[in-house]
């Protein structure tokens, strides 16, 4: 099983999609996310190919259909191994403790380093471009994770996570996530979108690994992501060309 915009021979048609958007309604909202757009403050870009290490791969944009999500033993060891943190969902917002939260999170990059939290939020982040809710984790009255999650009609889509690395042995990446589905459901929204991941090992396999998931399928809808795909051209160093096989 495969996905059709992947080609088993050559490259597939090259997508690299940006625009600003300042205001959008829900349905809007709706609609982008459908046809594989992400966004960070006014900026929305899609795109379905990228470098990763020494190759070219696919770029999946990713959705969970929350009827068809289902706890893991391991989601369920997480949410019990933070049964004594607080939560609270309010309209988001920049404050000196998200800064400084930001500042220490930044730390476990080693490439790719943001500069700051408004890097992925607009100035006004709990109305412009959409709806956005910042998703705390509280530990004794200390800010431990918090995430942002956009909010359209009949979907929800996760922006952007960050946790203080001291409390990364309660998985405080995955327990948010976990709690934009909870939120996303609420709700009623039939829809999360959790950004992209690559048709290679790397980093975002974690999104792979979650039940109810699909993938878009560039041009031909979504569909379930095939279990172990993966989709690579080698690239030849200091060739401005990948090998088509």
């Amino acid at each position: 099983m495969s996905l059709v915009c992947f080609p088993d021979h050559g490259l597939p048609t090259p997508i690299f999609e940006e625009t600003r958007i300042a205001t959008l309604t829900p349905p809007q909202l709706d609609e982008l996310l459908a046809s594989g757009w992400r966004h960070f403050g006014d900026d929305f870009f899609r795109y379905n190919i990228a470098f990763h290490g020494s190759a070219l791969c696919g770029v999946l944009a990713l959705r969970i259909r929350l009827s068809e999500f289902g706890l893991s033993k391991s989601q369920r060891r997480i949410l019990r191994r933070n049964g004594d943190a607080t939560t609270h969902v309010l309209p988001t917002r920049h404050c000196e403790e998200y800064d400084a939260l930001f500042g220490i999170h930044r730390i476990r990059f080693q490439s790719d380093v943001p500069d700051s939290l408004r890097d992925f939020l607009s100035d006004e982040p709990a109305d412009r471009p959409c709806e956005n809710v910042a998703i705390e984790v509280r530990v004794d009255g200390r800010l431990a994770a918090v995430s942002f999650m956009d909010a359209g009609r009949n979907a929800a889509s996760s922006v952007y996570a960050m946790f203080d690395p001291a409390m990364g042995d309660r998985s405080p990446g995955i327990l948010t996530l976990l709690l934009e589905i909870e939120e996303a459901r609420r709700r009623g929204m039939e829809f999360l979108y959790v950004g992209y991941a690559y048709t290679v090992p790397s980093f975002y396999d974690y999104k792979k690994r979650l039940s109810g998931l699909e993938a878009f399928d560039w041009g031909n809808g979504w569909t379930a992501l095939p279990p172990d795909f993966v989709w690579r051209r080698p690239w030849i160093a200091g060739s401005t060309k990948a090998t088509t096989d």
